[in-house]
């Protein structure tokens, strides 16, 4: 009697493991454009490569430092990386519209490889020299504007439309652990006899990764009308993007959320009246959320209005700052900016996405040279912001009042701007609207 008793429990049980299997599996980091090889090699390689490029980040001011004793040398190594990102990643983006982009990505990957390489024989020569290492800062800096411009521009070629969003998700996810992993590993390398040698010649060996995924990818040639690289063409993507509520929006929200809420240049101040000094929990606790969102990513790929997600992500990010300014817990700062980090991790997915879906593939080139400059130079404005407002008031009030401006300027602006807000993936007429505004740019340069 007691068999047939039992036997609805067991299927019971087997229903509930599989309904919970489900449920995990709904929202867990949507891995499915990892079947598409060419993207998966793509994606290895950039997730190795952005480690040992992290390797060199830290380890280039760390040098600086050690060589000139001077943190004014240490200030202008962000400097000169800064203008040939902004100024390369425009013209980058005009020549990935203009070329095969797998060739133009695979030629400045090497260029990239190559100046790493440099970094690694000054130090091996002992030049000590400051201006050599700036130079090779701002080449780099340019090379890499081009490659990511170009690689950009790709990914939405090889993988399915539907299939951009988790793309996307996989490629912050990956890099956001890039930027936890990467400097935990460079600070224990530069503390070596040798460290930096060390440091430049792991980031050259891993970068290898980048460039065989880069050697295996097939030809890329832009879609549609194409034109010569140069100044109109970088104006005429201009122009495109001002032309369109959507894609004028989609890089609006993010200057607002990193120049008013970013509160990075506060860390050393806050933690040194708050925690005793302790900064580095601070600097990782963005990018440890973002990369616990993307594990937990499944839903990002499903939700269609997209505008409005954004938006409300955007919030989230002002929100969660706001809060962690008022905090006066390690702890609790740092789960308030993991928090802040996975809504900006959900915020990045869909800014990229609207860039790659919304503009026609003759543009994604010029788009992404666009959405290079602001990733450079919204987070360096957010800190002179930042900086400049604690000066005339305290940090405490910059790092709130930072986060709560954002919010309503997003809100207002998200609201206001009705194409942008009702934007759905989905919707219908709008190849239409963007072929007609291509047309339009087209005829008013020529």
């Amino acid at each position: 009697m007691s068999k047939p008793q039992n036997e609805p429990e067991s299927t019971t049980s087997s229903e509930t493991d599989g309904g919970l299997k489900a449920r995990f599996l709904k929202h867990a980091v949507d891995t499915r454009p990892l079947k598409n090889p060419y993207y998966k090699r793509l994606l290895v390689g950039q997730g190795t490569a952005f480690i040992g490029s992290m390797l060199t980040q830290v380890a280039v001011p760390v040098q600086v430092y050690a060589i000139s004793k001077s943190s004014l040398m240490v200030g202008m190594v962000g400097l000169v990386g800064l203008l040939p990102i902004v100024i390369f990643g425009l013209y980058g983006g005009a020549i990935a519209d203009s070329m095969d982009r797998a060739k133009l990505y695979l030629w400045s990957s090497i260029g990239t490889w190559l100046v790493t390489i440099l970094l690694l024989l000054q130090t091996l020569a002992n030049l000590r020299s400051v201006p050599v290492i700036l130079v090779l800062v701002a080449v780099q800096s340019g090379v890499f504007a081009i490659a990511s411009s170009a690689r950009g521009a790709i990914i939405p070629r090889i993988v399915e439309p539907e299939l951009v969003p988790a793309a996307n998700t996989l490629n912050f996810t990956v890099g956001n652990f890039g930027m936890v992993a990467g400097p935990l590993i460079a600070g224990l390398l530069v503390s070596l006899n040798h460290g930096f040698e060390y440091a430049y010649g792991i980031d050259a060996l891993l970068f290898l990764a980048a460039l065989y995924s880069a050697l295996r990818l097939p030809s890329l040639p832009p879609d549609g009308q194409t034109q010569k690289a140069g100044l109109r063409s970088v104006v005429d993507g201009l122009r495109f993007i001002a032309s369109n509520p959507v894609l004028v929006m989609s890089f609006g929200v993010d200057i607002v959320a990193m120049v008013l809420a970013m509160p990075r240049s506060l860390y050393p101040e806050v933690a040194a009246e708050r925690f005793g000094g302790s900064v580095g929990p601070l600097y990782a606790a963005i990018a440890i959320g973002a990369v616990v969102a993307g594990l937990s990513s499944g839903w990002i790929g499903r939700v269609r209005r997209q505008g409005r997600a954004l938006t409300f992500a955007i919030v989230a990010w002002g929100a969660a700052v706001a809060l962690s300014g008022l905090a006066h817990q390690l702890w609790l700062v740092v789960i308030l900016l993991a928090l802040a980090g996975a809504a900006d991790l959900v915020s990045a997915v869909y800014r990229q996405t609207i860039l790659q879906t919304y503009a026609p593939d003759e543009m994604r080139g010029r788009m992404q040279g666009v959405f290079i400059a602001v990733v450079a130079g919204g987070p360096r404005l957010g800190d002179l912001r930042a900086g400049a407002t604690a000066s005339f008031t305290s940090a405490t009030f910059s790092w709130v009042a930072g986060g709560l401006a954002c919010i309503v300027v997003v809100l207002i602006a998200g609201v206001m701007v009705r194409p942008f807000w009702n934007y759905r993936t989905d919707a219908v007429g709008e190849g239409i609207d963007r072929e007609s505004a291509v047309e339009e740019v087209v005829h008013v340069s020529t």
